[in-house]
């Protein structure tokens, strides 16, 4: 072994596989058997001139509104390891291909039809989603991961629960993970349970598998606990409450039924999110303080280089409940480098794919949205700020938002509703919200665009109502 070899294999460590370190690697996983598949889709991968590896595809359940009625449509997932450059060939089972996209269109990812196949190239980790002749509701979600330099080089050890490739079904549809403990499920593994994750710290959670609890409910839940990491995996809903150095990366939640959220915060602390996917029958990702039990504020919460699909509700949510007889305050938050797909909400009280509501005298302030392009608005409003009384879920009026800025937002498409800001009186007002560099539809909005008659509001231009009790709203370059 020559020194370089040397001085790596001292400092790197061993659980990580040696493939790491080839130039284009590759990692299919089978499904088990027994588990319902879905055959809408071929799905094939290679790397550049070697043989094509066939992908097995699951059913998963999505929620379709039409009216308002909640219809459950089955749609397809697939995914696989890669590292360097894979194809990916995509034969829809029938009507052939009239048209395709492959979101979110920020990726910019070329294809061509070869005879009824979809082709394109990747050259890093993608969580796409595959829709043949404008079928959202029937597409592919295709998650394209890192190679696993988590996975555990043996299957039994201290401390550690490993789910291997196969069916799992739990005594009480739980697990329960005590502290400095390790849980991985490799791919091709399927736990039919939650993982939960309350009053423990120092935990790892991590694989490629599937966690989903028969009928309804979240994969994961982490409940007043510390330290926590949740890597890879493919779950329906990961709510995190009470607790404080939360870091989950490349989850992937997907979610059909009622009060679906995504990925939630309540009254936590230091809760980072990266590389996450969520299309979901309620919020994809919100920020609570005081709820369901948890009980506090929140601070430094952050999600970046993530995508949301909100089939019902709202893709960002913050503030809303919160303790209105000690009140909270939600400070500091940034959501950075997110594609949002799509809002479909009926009531106008929950649009908004960025909504911040304040209620139960909660204060919100320092929030940040920087680089955030919305794709598609099927329902909805770009931006709803409101300091507002929803006594549906509040026993009081919020308190404040303050300090907001929105950085780099795009939209390109139909005129969605009217987004709104809207303070509640003289004493619980929103001030200084910034807008820098808004794009709609091509076009820049600021205070001294040439075209905005000088009797207009620039918040006119933009579609914004700015209503009472709001001071300090500005729109630059």
């Amino acid at each position: 072994m020559n020194i370089r070899k040397l001085i790596l294999a001292a400092i790197l460590p061993a659980v990580i596989p040696a493939a790491i370190f080839a130039q284009n690697s590759l990692v299919t996983y089978p499904a088990p058997k027994g588990v319902e598949l879905k055959h809408d889709f071929t799905v094939k991968v290679r790397i550049p001139g070697q043989q094509w590896q066939s992908i097995d595809t699951y059913p998963v359940k999505v929620d379709k509104v039409v009216g308002t009625t909640h219809n459950i449509e089955k749609a397809s997932l697939a995914y696989f390891d890669f590292k360097g450059e894979v194809e990916v060939a995509v034969t829809p089972a029938r009507d052939g291909i009239k048209e395709s996209r492959i979101r979110p269109l920020s990726y910019a990812i070329d294809s061509r039809n070869d005879n009824g196949t979809l082709i394109f190239k990747l050259d890093r980790p993608r969580n796409l989603s595959v829709e043949i002749n404008g079928d959202t509701y029937h597409n592919l979600h295709l998650f394209a991961n890192p190679l696993d330099s988590n996975k555990p080089a043996k299957k039994k050890g201290r401390n550690l629960i490993y789910f291997a490739a196969g069916v799992h079904n739990l005594p009480g549809d739980t697990l329960a993970i005590p502290s400095g403990s390790t849980v991985y499920v490799e791919g091709g593994a399927v736990v039919n349970a939650s993982l939960i994750v309350r009053n423990a710290h120092d935990v790892k959670i991590g694989g490629r598998g599937i966690v989903r609890p028969e009928g309804r409910g979240a994969g994961v839940v982490i409940a007043n606990s510390r330290n926590v990491t949740v890597d890879g995996l493919i779950t329906t809903q990961l709510p995190t409450g009470g607790s404080d150095g939360v870091r989950i990366t490349n989850v992937k939640a997907i979610s059909s039924y009622n009060w679906g959220d995504g990925m939630n915060v309540f009254a936590s602390s230091n809760v980072s999110y990266d590389g996450v996917f969520c299309r979901n029958s309620d919020d994809c990702s919100t920020v609570y303080a005081t709820r369901l039990g948890y009980y506090g504020s929140c601070h430094n919460i952050k999600m970046e280089n993530s995508t949301l699909w909100a089939d019902v509700a709202h893709p960002i949510f913050i503030g809303l409940h919160g303790n209105s007889k000690n009140p909270d305050t939600i400070d500091g938050v940034l959501y950075r480098n997110i594609d949002i797909l799509n809002q479909g909400e009926n009531q106008l009280d929950y649009q908004g794919c960025m909504a911040i509501n304040a209620g139960d005298n909660n204060s919100i302030r320092n929030v940040r949205f920087e680089d955030i392009r919305v794709e598609e608005i099927k329902k909805g409003m770009l931006f709803n700020l409101r300091v507002c009384y929803n006594k549906k879920y509040c026993t009081a009026p919020g308190l404040a938002i303050d300090n907001i800025t929105f950085k780099n937002i795009s939209y390109n498409g139909a005129g969605p509703n009217l987004s709104l800001i809207t303070g509640y009186d003289e004493t619980r007002k929103i001030t200084n919200v910034k807008f820098e560099n808004l794009k709609i539809n091509g076009k820049v909005i600021s205070d001294d665009m040439p075209e905005r008659p000088k009797w207009y509001k620039t918040s006119d231009l933009a579609r914004i109502f700015v209503g009472e009790h709001v001071e300090n709203v500005t729109f630059t370059k």
